[in-house]
């Protein structure tokens, strides 16, 4: 794909979390950063892989874009405050933050244990809360910004995840809780609530392809969602086109969490 000729995010800093890839392809967070610097943006791309990171950088310089891996443990209050300076650094400013870090945890309340519960809060929530902590107040310094939050459709529509349904539930009342909290510094603050998404993360830990056309045709659409889906929600979210739109949360989900259930 060639850059686009709107370049909706031209002379913006981004920084991406997750930015790399968990296995081989493009999943939310690898998508948003290649979209940000098609998009005109310099992006740092953080991810605990280092490999991963370089990867999605590579992938945007063969488009002609400007970015820099940068390696983070986002539970990290250290590892955050090093990801703003990074970006400071090189750039001078962030003007977005794409929060993509997270994973997943099935089961009940009755089958996990404290420790991994509290794992799932602190990969999904914490590395939100850490990071924004980190770049708000650089955001603030330079007359504001835009700030992406990932949740899910499980947030609303629980399916047998609890744990994960509880943090990206959380999620999305943070997102409204800093959109009313940083709106007079000029940050605007939204989520994204992808649906049955295929991306690497998901095929990483093995699909049949039954299952997979059950996900595809789950959606009133019958498409099967990838990364760029959520990337180009991602895209539209920060720019200056959305500057009206703060603590909102868009289901980029076909149409699942509307499907009556007995459809």
């Amino acid at each position: 794909m060639t850059a686009p000729q709107a370049r909706r995010l031209a002379g913006k800093v981004a920084i991406v979390t997750g930015g790399g890839s968990r296995a081989a392809g493009v999943g939310t967070g690898r998508a948003a950063a290649v979209l940000f610097a098609r998009h005109g943006a310099r992006v740092l791309v953080v991810d605990r892989d280092e490999k991963s990171a370089r990867e999605t950088v590579d992938m945007i310089g063969e488009d002609g874009g400007e970015a820099l891996a940068h390696v983070a443990d986002l539970t990290s209050d250290r590892d955050c405050a090093a990801m703003a300076g990074a970006a400071v650094e090189r750039w001078g400013r962030i003007d977005v933050l794409d929060n993509n870090v997270g994973t997943e945890g099935p089961g009940t309340i009755l089958d996990v244990d404290g420790t991994t519960w509290d794992t799932i809060m602190r990969v999904n929530v914490s590395t939100i809360v850490n990071a924004s902590r980190a770049v708000v107040p650089v955001m603030a310094e330079g007359g504001g910004g835009a700030i992406v939050n990932l949740s899910s459709i499980s947030a609303f529509r629980p399916r047998g995840l609890t744990p994960y349904t509880a943090a990206k539930g959380a999620v999305i009342a943070l997102t409204r809780a800093m959109a009313i909290d940083h709106a007079a510094q000029g940050i605007r603050v939204n989520c994204i609530a992808p649906g049955p998404i295929y991306t690497p993360m998901v095929s990483a830990d093995g699909m049949s392809d039954e299952l997979r056309e059950r996900r595809r045709t789950a959606s009133p659409l019958a498409i099967e969602g990838t990364g760029w889906d959520v990337g180009h929600a991602a895209v539209f979210l920060v720019s200056d086109e959305a500057r009206y739109i703060t603590g909102a949360v868009l289901p980029v989900d076909g149409g699942v969490s509307i499907r009556s259930p007995d459809r």
